[in-house]
């Protein structure tokens, strides 16, 4: 099995701190989830309705 690497900086991880090689790069990612640099894109609905509206569009 291949040795997995930090997806930081590359080095080999360690067990303490998987999938990192040490406190500093888990707090690198951290940091790049809270300050937005990550992003999971979003899929939009087709419609544009929600179920709320919806309901709403029925009671009136």
């Amino acid at each position: 099995m291949a040795e997995k690497r930090c997806p930081i900086c590359g080095k080999p991880t360690v067990e303490e701190f998987k999938p990192f090689c040490s406190k500093r790069c888990a707090d690198i990612d951290l940091n790049r989830w809270l300050s937005g640099t990550y992003v999971i894109p979003a899929r939009g609905d087709d419609s544009g309705d929600t179920d709320e509206d919806a309901d709403y569009q029925e009671e009136e």
